[in-house]
């Protein structure tokens, strides 16, 4: 009880002059949300910027979709940023809370704010596609173990034939299996996930021994060798699509699939397809009309928006992404979309 005591003054004291500092600046005013407000038209208003929005959205919980905000609810007003009221659920009425439970169409979704960046360890795993091969791998452990971790002695396929020389790095890999499309069935790759880098120490013609300079996981004989990536944290900067793009989640890293905010997934647009680095789709799902009651005056609803995702690296067909919104519970094989300016 005594050690639970202390760390929550402890934590006290590193958020206690942070909240004094951030009460000593005063906002220039506070708005009151009003009917037909939207976070997009409250940025272009008093920031003067429309594309502020998604700072908005991510910071605050309560605001599950971005097109709908109560009349009621407060927003302090600062020359650099604007922020909700704390606890500042608004004044719903009946209709207003049906209106938050209705679906959006993917066609209603903004741009968003180019200045913002998502962190990147280079530990996602990708999709191995089918055109793409490894560098080489590892053929045995020291003394036949049948795991290797730090510092740990490897043997692999790759020698002076293929051009390395002592001291190269290489990135290991896990191939975890084949992943096919969850709607045609065509074979998109191969789940790979990073295990750790390898340091090359002594060469042969085409064999060679190398130490395990950092393990992830374990490491065992079978694991693929690809062109060092360095797993520093990088940013990724959002950036505006070209064209638009149109797709679906195939898989998650985890392999789970209930997916939600803070999970890796893989989907089914690539370079190829105009995608890059930085780009945020959204997560959305169809709904179906009941034939019973439409009898063919409908030919679709308002789709379903679920969160958002940002690819953060690219393949030629496939693309590695960071879900960093979900308002819903999301599943392989839900829709993704991104409209351009």
């Amino acid at each position: 009880m005594k050690i639970r005591f202390a760390m929550l003054l402890f934590i006290l004291a590193l958020f206690v002059p942070a909240l004094a500092l951030a009460a000593d600046e005063e906002p220039t005013c506070i708005y009151v949300i009003k009917k037909g407000d939207t976070l997009w038209g409250l940025s272009e208003r008093f920031i003067k910027d429309p594309l502020y929005w998604p700072n908005m959205w991510s910071k605050n919980s309560q605001i599950t979709n971005p097109h709908l905000i109560y009349p009621g609810q407060k927003v302090r007003v600062f020359p650099d940023r604007l922020e909700f009221e704390p606890g500042e659920q608004g004044v719903s009425s009946s209709t207003t809370t049906k209106q938050a439970a209705a679906t959006v169409q993917a066609e209603s979704i903004v741009e968003v704010a180019a200045e913002r960046t998502y962190s990147v360890r280079g530990n996602e795993g990708f999709l191995m596609e089918t055109d793409f091969k490894p560098a080489g791998f590892i053929v045995s452990v020291l003394h036949d173990r049948i795991v290797a971790g730090d510092d740990d002695i490897v043997y692999t396929d790759i020698g002076r034939a293929q051009g390395v020389k002592g001291g190269e790095k290489f990135s290991v890999y896990r191939k975890e299996g084949t992943v096919s499309h969850p709607l045609t069935n065509e074979i998109m790759g191969a789940k790979v996930v990073p295990l750790g880098t390898l340091q090359l120490t002594d060469l042969e013609q085409n064999a060679s021994r190398a130490i395990i300079t950092k393990a992830y996981q374990e490491i065992s004989p079978g694991s693929y060798l690809m062109p060092y990536r360095d797993d520093k944290r990088r940013e990724v900067d959002l950036k505006m699509p070209a064209r638009e793009l149109k797709g679906y989640i195939i898989e998650s890293y985890s392999g789970a699939s209930i997916i939600a905010s803070g999970d890796i997934v893989y989907i089914d647009m690539g370079s190829a397809q105009g995608a890059e680095a930085g780009n945020m789709l959204y997560v959305v799902r169809d709904v179906t009309p009941d034939q019973h009651y439409v009898e063919g005056r409908i030919d679709r609803l308002p789709q379903e928006l679920l969160g958002a995702l940002v690819i953060l690296e690219t393949g030629k067909k496939t693309a590695t992404a960071l879900v960093v919104k979900s308002i819903d519970t999301i599943y392989k094989s839900d829709k993704i979309v991104s409209l351009t300016k």
